[in-house]
């Protein structure tokens, strides 16, 4: 057994996502997760699920032929599928025992650090209870969570919220597969291993991709869990990956981790403009781990505000600046543009502090 699969053995607390096309395809995917959740329950092992599916199963409810596409009809597809999705759970869980809760977030949820605190409370004390959180985003109102984001983002972020070790990504996939098509078993590193390997995939009944997969478990491993990518129609896969076993693709997290905070930062907010950077600043914060000060700021865009989360761009190379990190702006973008490009003497202000700066 490698490092990385012992670590997942060896893994106490649990995210799981399943995927809406994993559910569709089969009716008895909730019970062997109910069945294999109640297994991780008698090993002391917490587990938190989160599920797409309500759209499906409230477009199906409504008569509508295939997964809308107008907003209106998405949203209420949400609302009418919801408690459906809901009843199949607590049905599938009766059986053991063991109760679910279902917690409808939205991103503003987790972008505000009071509402994501008490998210954190609340699931916390359902795990204690022994009970299965049942997220899901709250796409009946959430009109830009449904147009944009999805469920392998949603856990990303719940994995650090919830101080998961493992994150498992259920799909129908079992896992990165190769140039060949085979499976990959292990991958260090995101961007340089697994990337190049993506290839374009659709799914009438889901939103999420490959892409989408690694890009979760890029900012998971940040936060220092393991992930694993695997096939959900596979009956015993989640007992084989809590137990170790070479299934699916893992996912190694860095040795550095980025703090909860940081990891907020990076990954929870959504930029509101961008800092562009001089060569001598973007080595300052990306060899010294400098704070951003107005010297070396060559422009400004957007209309952000004290607080708010900006990517810091380099303006060096000879193709378009790119992204070398994000941060939370200390002064808002006009007082920025006031004070860019003067020295320390004329301007004391710093613009990013290095405590509230993410470097890639």
């Amino acid at each position: 057994m490698s490092g990385a699969r012992e670590a997942v053995g060896h893994s106490r607390r649990l995210v799981v996502k399943i995927g809406s096309r994993a559910l569709a395809s089969d009716g008895q995917m909730y019970a062997r997760l109910a069945s294999a959740v109640a297994g991780l329950h008698a090993e002391g092992r917490k587990v938190l699920v989160v599920s797409s599916g309500a759209i499906a199963l409230g477009a199906s409810k409504l008569g509508y032929k295939s997964r809308p596409k107008e907003m209106a009809r998405l949203q209420a597809a949400a609302a009418a599928g919801q408690s459906l999705l809901m009843h199949a759970y607590q049905t599938a869980f009766d059986v053991h025992g063991i109760s679910v809760a279902q917690v409808l977030l939205t991103h503003a949820d987790l972008s505000d650090r009071t509402r994501a605190n008490n998210a954190r409370a609340a699931l916390a004390e359902l795990l204690d209870a022994r009970a299965v959180p049942i997220l899901n985003e709250n796409d009946s109102v959430s009109v830009e969570e449904i147009k944009f984001g999805d469920n392998d983002q949603l856990a990303a972020m719940v994995a650090p919220l919830v101080d998961a070790d493992l994150l498992v990504l259920l799909s129908d996939v079992e896992g990165l597969l190769d140039e060949n098509g085979a499976r990959v078993p292990e991958v260090h590193d995101v961007l340089t291993e697994a990337l190049p390997r993506v290839r374009a995939s659709t799914s009438e009944v889901g939103t999420g991709g490959m892409a989408s997969k690694l890009e979760a478990a890029r900012r998971a491993t940040m936060a220092g869990a393991h992930v694993v990518i695997a096939d959900a129609r596979n009956p015993g896969i989640l007992v084989d990956i809590a137990a170790g076993k070479d299934v699916g693709t893992v996912f190694v997290p860095p040795k550095a981790r980025l703090s909860a905070k940081k990891h907020w930062i990076a990954f929870t907010l959504r930029p509101r403009g961008d800092l562009i950077l001089d060569a001598g600043a973007v080595s300052a914060v990306k060899r010294e781990g400098s704070s951003i000060l107005p010297v070396g700021v060559l422009g400004v865009r957007g209309d952000f505000k004290t607080g708010d989360a900006v990517r810091i761009l380099d303006a060096s190379g000879d193709g378009p600046a790119r992204e070398v990190g994000r941060g939370l702006a200390r002064i808002a973008a006009v007082d920025a543009l006031r004070v860019c490009g003067r020295s320390s003497e004329e301007a004391a202000d710093v613009v990013v502090h290095r405590d509230d700066l993410v470097v890639w």
